[in-house]
């Protein structure tokens, strides 16, 4: 059985880059012995072959796998501001402007990123990098495949547009995935290049202590440009951004002086 089990995990890391044996061995053998018995399967093996030749099963297992707590489109209004106010400066400035989606997770964040900021830059010019720490988030992001409950928040047009249905899940497509390079990144210990026109991170830096999200403001304000956005979450307003070179530019959106 431990072969079996150990031969599943090969098989599944070729297949879609994610790595099981990243996850403690105990409990996620146990997940995943009560979803194939579910299904009707007696042994990994088993299931890994009607993983191979079934997109809808291998798309469940792919969803129970990576816990999605992001989605597309998250609060809507600070995108309408990023699409309305924020991009036709930053464009007027650079019409091929450096953007990076850090902690980026299962990818919803930069696929958002593109979609808006295609009606600024021709996708084939668009280049948006996306980091994360996690390796499986990464390898889930790199799939471009999500649940219906992901898209809630996405406007119809964009999800005809951009979206191809698999079953009840849905693909981003090709176009928007060649806009984005995924990469692993350590917030806290990794150099982070730029300069950058717009650096997104939302929803991450109320999981840092003080001292943690001070470093970062400094590593996030020496990586923009003068004149270079950081759009962050609903949670996150910097209340002085004068320490850190910035100001206000809308709310949850900091220009670089």
């Amino acid at each position: 059985m431990p072969r079996d089990y150990e031969n599943f995990i090969t098989k599944v890391y070729q297949k879609t880059g994610i790595n099981l044996a990243l996850y403690k061995e105990a409990q996620m053998k146990r997940r995943l012995t009560s979803l194939y018995q579910k299904k009707g399967f007696a042994s990994f093996n088993e299931f890994f072959q009607a993983l191979n030749n079934d997109h809808e099963l291998m798309n469940e297992f792919l969803d129970r796998m990576t816990i999605n707590v992001s989605e597309f489109y998250r609060n809507g209004k600070r995108w309408e501001v990023l699409d309305k106010i924020i991009m036709p400066g930053l464009i007027s400035v650079n019409s091929n402007p450096k953007i990076w989606s850090a902690a980026c997770s299962t990818g919803e964040e930069p696929y958002t990123l593109a979609m808006v900021l295609s009606k600024h830059v021709p996708l084939s010019r668009l280049q948006i990098l996306a980091t994360d720490i996690d390796e499986n988030v990464l390898a889930k992001a790199k799939l471009g495949i999500y649940s219906e409950r992901s898209l809630n928040e996405v406007p119809k047009e964009i999800v005809k547009k951009y979206f191809n249905p698999e079953g009840s899940y849905f693909k981003v497509s090709d176009d928007i995935k060649k806009t984005v390079t995924f990469k692993k990144q350590n917030l806290l210990a990794d150099h982070f290049g730029g300069p950058f026109d717009l650096i997104v991170c939302r929803n991450v830096l109320i999981y840092f202590t003080e001292e943690a999200k001070d470093e970062l403001y400094q590593k996030f304000s020496a990586a923009l440009k003068p004149g270079g956005i950081l759009f962050v979450g609903s949670t996150e307003q910097i209340f002085n951004p004068n320490t850190y070179g910035f100001e206000t530019a809308e709310t949850f959106f900091y220009r670089k002086k």
